[in-house]
């Protein structure tokens, strides 16, 4: 998917409500997995994805900041995000628990 295109997200769009269920691509742009939830809001928040799984089983949360994801809308006005990280990179990263 060409995402050059697809305007950004404006940090006050930086939301738990807007980007819960928000599909998250790797570099490659293979898909990496979905964010869950999002601790605060805005160019601070912390943003739990859920990588590997099937239908949210047998997934692992991470928490990375806002900050390190492109999130964007496309033509659709879904919202998705960038990562710089692939799905082994995030796998590698310590379980958020809340």
């Amino acid at each position: 998917m060409d995402h050059s295109e697809h305007p950004r997200l404006l940090p006050d769009e930086l939301t738990d409500a807007v980007l819960t269920g928000a599909t998250i691509y790797g570099p490659g742009d293979e898909t990496v997995g979905t964010v869950s939830h999002v601790h605060g809001s805005g160019s601070s928040a912390q943003v739990v994805i859920d990588v590997g799984g099937f239908l949210g089983i047998g997934s692992k949360p991470v928490l990375v900041p806002v900050s390190d994801l492109d999130l964007m809308r496309d033509g659709d006005g879904i919202v998705h995000g960038v990562s710089r990280w692939s799905k082994e990179d995030l796998k590698a990263l310590p379980a958020h628990t809340d």
